[in-house]
C-alpha cells in the first residue's frame, strides 16, 4: 500500500508546564519528498517531528499518519536500537546503506568512544534501513565534518518516502526539500519551494503586512482627527440650540432655536460623527486582524578579559587514548592569553578528547573559563534549567535577557520540561557570560543554534578580549574567530593513529 502524505488537522498541542499552546489549529499536510520545517530554537520543530511520527499526541485536532514511521532525535547519546540488525545483515540493500554512510563494523562495540559525527550518521544508517513511510530527521548535519555531510546529504536524496527535515543548513534545506513549514508559535504557514524561495517570501508577506498595518494606522488616526472636528462642531451647535440664557422675551432667537431643531440643519455634524463612529470601529477592526510579527532586539555583549599570566596552558608532547587502540598524537603546544585558535580536523579524529584532556590541566583557581561541550545530555539539560528556575529574581532576570537576545522567547524555555539542544546552549553561554572569562572553550558552538544566534554569537566573540579555542567544522565561522590553526590528520603509516599539526598561523 502507497501512502503518499501526512495530515494535520486542526492540530493544538501544549506542555503540561505551560501557560499557551505551543502550536495552535495547524492543519497542512506533508506529501512524498522533503518538507523542511523552519523556526528558531523552542518555537516547536522537534515537538512537531514528533506529532507527525506518533511520539507525542496532540491535545486537539488529529494526525493522520502511514504506520511505519522513524524519528531521528538531535541527541546521540545512546546508540539506535537497530544498529546491531543492520551490521549483521549482509542483504545488498543493507550494504548499501553502510557504505554509503560509512558505517564500519565494529561501531556498536565502541560506541561510547565514536565521535558524535560518527554516531550521527549510524542513527540515519539505521533509520533509512527500516525503509519507513515517513521519515523525521532532527539537526542531521550537526557535528559532522564536509565529507560525512556530503554523504548524507546524498543518503537523504535517495529516501523516497515522506520526509520532514528540521535543519539550520540552508544548503542541505534548499537542495532536499520542496515546500517548507515555518513556525511562529502557536501558528504554522507552509511555503512552496525550498528554504531560500520560502524565506524570500516570507519576508515579502512580511513586508506587504506591515506596509498594510502603516496605512491602516493612518486611516484611523485620520478618521479620529476628523471625528474630532465633528465633535467639537456638534458640541457648538448643541449650545446654539439652547435657549439656556435667552431672555423670555427674546423671541426672534428662541424662534430660531426651534426652527434649527425642526429642520435639523445643525445636527449635520452629529450625525456625521455617529458616520466616523462606525467607520473607526471598522478600521480599528482590521487593524487588529493585520499581524506583524514582533521584532525582539538581539545582540550579546561578551565582557571578558584578557589573563594576566603568561600562559593559558601548557602541554608537552605525548599522546591520547581514542579507543580500540586508536591514539592521537600531539606535539608540544600552548596557548597565550590573546590567542584565538581553530581546532579542525575529521570526525573521529579526537577533536573532543583533546578540549578535555586540555580542561583537566587547566588552573582554574587562577583563570576564569567558559566551556560549552559538544554535547548535553538530556539529564544534564533538565538539571541546568532546575538550576535557572531557583535563582533569585534578579539573577534570573539576567539570565533570561541574555536568552533573549540570542532569539529565544525565555518564558517559553522556562517552562519547558525538556529545553532544545539550541536553547540549552544558550543558557551555558549566558550562565559563561556572567563570570567574564580569560577563556573560552567551545566544541562546536554553531551546533543546535539558529542563524540569528551564530550571528549574535560571532559578533559577541569578535568583540571579546580573552582567548578563544575553537572547536568546528564551520570554516566561515572560523575564519571570522581565529587566527591560528591547529589540525589533525590521520598518520596513514601507523593505521588508526591521529596526529596534531599545530602553528598554523593564518
Amino acid at each position: 500500500m502507497s501512502y503518499r502524505s501526512v495530515i494535520f488537522q486542526d492540530v493544538s498541542f501544549a506542555y503540561d508546564t505551560a501557560t499557551n499552546p505551543l502550536l495552535e489549529g495547524i492543519s497542512t499536510h506533508f506529501p512524498q519528498g522533503w518538507t523542511g520545517i523552519i523556526g528558531a530554537n523552542g518555537t516547536g520543530k522537534t515537538t512537531l517531528l514528533k506529532l507527525a511520527t506518533g511520539q507525542l499526541f496532540p491535545q486537539q485536532g488529529q494526525v493522520n499518519l502511514p504506520p511505519h514511521a522513524a524519528y531521528c532525535p538531535q541527541r546521540t547519546d545512546d546508540p539506535p536500537h537497530m544498529l546491531e540488525a543492520l551490521i549483521e545483515d549482509t542483504e545488498k540493500s543493507a550494504h548499501k546503506i553502510k557504505y554509503r554512510l560509512g558505517i564500519e563494523e565494529d561501531w556498536l562495540l565502541r560506541w561510547p568512544t565514536l565521535s558524535h559525527g560518527e554516531r550521527k550518521r549510524a542513527q540515519i544508517a539505521a533509520a533509512l534501513w527500516l525503509q519507513p513511510h515517513i521519515l523525521a530527521v532532527d539537526e542531521p548535519t550537526n557535528h559532522l565534518d564536509s565529507n560525512a555531510r556530503n554523504m548524507l546529504a546524498e543518503a537523504l536524496q535517495s529516501f523516497k518516502g515522506i520526509g520532514l527535515l528540521v535543519s539550520h543548513d540552508r544548503e542541505l534545506l534548499d537542495s532536499l526539500c520542496q515546500q517548507c513549514l515555518f513556525l511562529d508559535p502557536p501558528a504554522a504557514t507552509m511555503r512552496p519551494g525550498n528554504y531560500s524561495n520560502g524565506f524570500k517570501e516570507a519576508q515579502r508577506e512580511e513586508t506587504y503586512r506591515g506596509d498594510q498595518r502603516i496605512q491602516a494606522k493612518r486611516q484611523l488616526s485620520r478618521l479620529k482627527r476628523e471625528a474630532s472636528r465633528h465633535r467639537e462642531a456638534a458640541s457648538q451647535a448643541r449650545r446654539k440650540l439652547s435657549k439656556r440664557g435667552l431672555a423670555i422675551k427674546d423671541h426672534d432667537t428662541r424662534s430660531k432655536c426651534d426652527l434649527a431643531r425642526l429642520t435639523g440643519k445643525n445636527g449635520t455634524s452629529g450625525k456625521r460623527l455617529r458616520q466616523l463612529d462606525g467607520r473607526m470601529k471598522h478600521q480599528q477592526k482590521k487593524l487588529d486582524h493585520i499581524k506583524v510579527r514582533k521584532n525582539y532586539e538581539l545582540g550579546i555583549w561578551l565582557p571578558g578579559s584578557r589573563a594576566t599570566c603568561s600562559m593559558l596552558f601548557h602541554l608537552t608532547e605525548g599522546k591520547i587514548p581514542l579507543g580500540s587502540n586508536r591514539w592521537l598524537h600531539f606535539p608540544e603546544i600552548f596557548m597565550r592569553p590573546g590567542d584565538r585558535i581553530a581546532l579542525t580536523g575529521i570526525n573521529g579524529s579526537g577533536k573532543s578528547t583533546l578540549v578535555r584532556h586540555i580542561m583537566k590541566t587547566l588552573n582554574m583557581s587562577k583563570l576564569r573559563v567558559t566551556y560549552l561541550p559538544q554535547e548535553i545530555d538530556c539529564a544534564t539539560s533538565k538539571e541546568i534549567i532546575h538550576q535557572i528556575r531557583s535563582l533569585s529574581s534578579q539573577q534570573k532576570g539576567h539570565m533570561m535577557t541574555i536568552v533573549s537576545r540570542l532569539g529565544s522567547r525565555p518564558h517559553r524555555l522556562l517552562e519547558s520540561m525538556e529545553p532544545s539542544p539550541g536553547e540549552v546552549r544558550k543558557i551555558l553561554l549566558a550562565i559563561g557570560i556572567v563570570h567574564e572569562p580569560n577563556l573560552i572553550i567551545m566544541d562546536e558552538p554553531t551546533n543546535h543554534l539558529d542563524l540569528p544566534s551564530i550571528q549574535c554569537l560571532e559578533k559577541a566573540l569578535d568583540n571579546c578580549p580573552c582567548g578563544l579555542l575553537l572547536v568546528s567544522h564551520d570554516l566561515y565561522f572560523l575564519n571570522r574567530l581565529t587566527h591560528i590553526r591547529w589540525h589533525i590528520v590521520k598518520k596513514t603509516e601507523i593505521g588508526e593513529a591521529f596526529e596534531l599539526k599545530n602553528g598554523c598561523d593564518e
